[in-house]
């Protein structure tokens, strides 16, 4: 069966029959990527554009060689040095790649909705790497396919999300895609990282990370984002880590196995301790591994939609 629409912008409102073919699908291509050789040909032919407004490392790095595993023809675009710098707007920017016979393009942007917009003024599917504050569909969609690939179902797990909720695309998606898929979700953090009202989005609310442990079969540790001034809504990295960290010894009195996951990079021993990132609990590296089969799920499920 077929997505039910041509283009990834969110994960709001998406059917559960949409998220549960993706992950079915990734299945597929993470078998793939332990092959010898590990290029499969589904969309050559194709070109994809990846437009990228924002720096990013991991995100971009795992679309690229999604792309290239599927056999597709690669174009990268970076705001600096192009002529968005020179003042042309996101208009004219994407429509001009799209007259060059582009077929799909991921983007990445720091405004809100500009995935949205993107896919109303093109032909080309469209695909959110991630915009703004509001969503980052891949990244859940590779949160849930690794936590249901280490305990074999999303239905009724109890799911916990840490840290800067607020201003986190990446725990809007997980929230979404969490809830339709069965789980349970709270999440746990400052009163300055927790938005208004987030009750409404069906979670639960903690704001004493020890409170939650106990009950929980995972955690989604967020990071601090240092370089948006983040550290303004607590006094000190050090009393975050003291309140908010995932230590050892937090998951020792938890007295539960809790799976671990961090979209990362991590801020070692400021939202989670080294020593829990490297340890058995985490999951953090399947992740990334899991990030390019869940994008090549999701490239090879829209290309048919053109």
């Amino acid at each position: 069966m077929p997505l039910h629409s041509r283009h990834l912008l969110g994960l709001d409102g998406m059917p559960r029959e949409d998220i549960q073919l993706i992950l079915d699908t990734a299945v597929s291509f993470r078998e793939v990527l332990d092959r010898p050789i590990k290029k499969v040909p589904p969309l050559q032919g194709k070109t994809v554009a990846n437009m990228f407004f924002e720096n990013s490392t991991r995100t971009r790095l795992s679309f690229e060689l999604a792309e290239r595993r599927l056999s597709a023809d690669v174009l990268g675009f970076a705001a600096s040095g192009s002529s968005v710098s020179k003042g042309e707007t996101l208009k004219d920017t994407a429509r001009n790649i799209e007259a060059m016979k582009v077929d799909m393009v991921v983007m990445r942007h720091a405004a809100a909705g500009a995935t949205a917009y993107l896919s109303r003024i093109i032909e080309a599917n469209v695909i959110n790497a991630g915009d703004g504050s509001h969503e980052h569909p891949t990244q859940a969609l590779l949160d849930m396919f690794t936590i249901r690939e280490k305990l074999s179902r999303l239905q009724d797990l109890h799911v916990c999300i840490v840290g800067d909720i607020a201003h986190s695309r990446v725990a809007r998606s997980n929230i979404f895609g969490l809830k339709t898929m069965g789980a349970r979700v709270s999440v746990c953090g400052p009163a300055t990282m927790i938005p208004r009202d987030v009750e409404k989005l069906g979670v639960e609310v903690y704001h004493h990370i020890d409170d939650v442990l106990p009950t929980v079969d995972a955690v989604n540790v967020l990071r601090i984002q240092l370089e948006r001034d983040a550290s303004r809504l607590f006094p000190s990295l050090r009393e975050y880590h003291n309140f908010y960290g995932i230590t050892r010894k937090r998951l020792e009195k938890a007295g539960r196995t809790i799976t671990i996951l961090h979209p990362g990079p991590i801020n070692r021993d400021v939202e989670i301790s080294a020593d829990v990132a490297d340890s058995e609990h985490s999951v953090i590296l399947q992740q990334v591994l899991n990030g390019v089969a869940i994008r090549m799920a999701v490239l090879y499920l829209l290309s048919s939609k053109n």
